[in-house]
């Protein structure tokens, strides 16, 4: 039986680059990992490494639910991806009520913006960096208005969601989005570590050991108002 035990989280690993849920004697915090680049609704080739949305989503379904799981650590490092995907992302971890807290390594681009700012608190590594640049479509694109009124569209949600769950300001957010003169292909900006947050886009400099204090905070406050968890 302990054999089966040990089989299945060596395969969930390998799938999907996760240990299995919480179990007796185990961290009650679950640890979820975006890394590579975040896949949507196109399945991408099978040498990049991905993140893959419908294997996120059910996750964090099952933390909510489980009472033995106290809070989250969403460990991101990432290219970025598909926006809707991201954002999909991004938005389950603002709503869960279990305690959550994110923290980028190596660097947290595109859309992991969103979804680390989407979490209780956030930490960037010192050596880590964040890319803010506006959103770029890749395939045929259609040369009308509606194509451009779409594309602002879905810039806005994103600029919206990041202020809305951050200390920075929009203009400062819209400045480096659309800022020209970095090495960011051809406009937007790079932030390392304490420029972050710095700018108010992440909340502290910190590692894992950080983030897991920090959890631990988040639960014993959440747990001293009388919490389901």
């Amino acid at each position: 039986m302990e054999a089966n035990a040990q089989e299945a989280a060596v395969q969930a690993v390998k799938q999907f680059g996760q240990s299995n849920l919480v179990e007796d004697g185990y961290s009650p915090y679950h640890c979820l990992t975006i890394i590579g680049q975040i896949e949507g609704h196109m399945i991408l080739p099978p040498r990049n490494k991905t993140t893959k949305y419908e294997h996120v989503i059910p996750q964090l379904v099952a933390v909510e639910q489980n009472p033995k799981i106290k809070g989250l650590l969403i460990v991101l490092n990432t290219v970025g991806g598909d926006i809707e995907a991201g954002l999909a992302i991004a938005e389950m971890i603002k709503s869960m009520k279990t305690p959550t807290v994110s923290l980028v390594l190596g660097g947290g681009h595109s859309i992991g913006a969103p979804i680390a700012v989407a979490a209780d608190y956030s930490y960037i590594a010192e050596t880590a960096t964040i890319t803010i640049h506006p959103i770029r479509l890749t395939g045929l694109v259609i040369g009308v208005p509606q194509t451009y009124e779409y594309l602002d569209k879905m810039q806005e949600r994103v600029i919206q969601f990041i202020v809305q769950n951050s200390r920075i300001e929009v203009e400062t957010l819209r400045e480096m989005m659309f800022r020209t003169g970095e090495l960011v292909r051809d406009v937007g900006t790079v932030l390392v570590g304490e420029e972050a947050v710095r700018v108010g886009l992440i909340d502290g400099v910190g590692g894992v050991s950080e983030a897991i204090d920090r959890l631990h905070q988040l639960v014993a406050a959440r747990e001293g108002q009388g919490g389901r968890k």
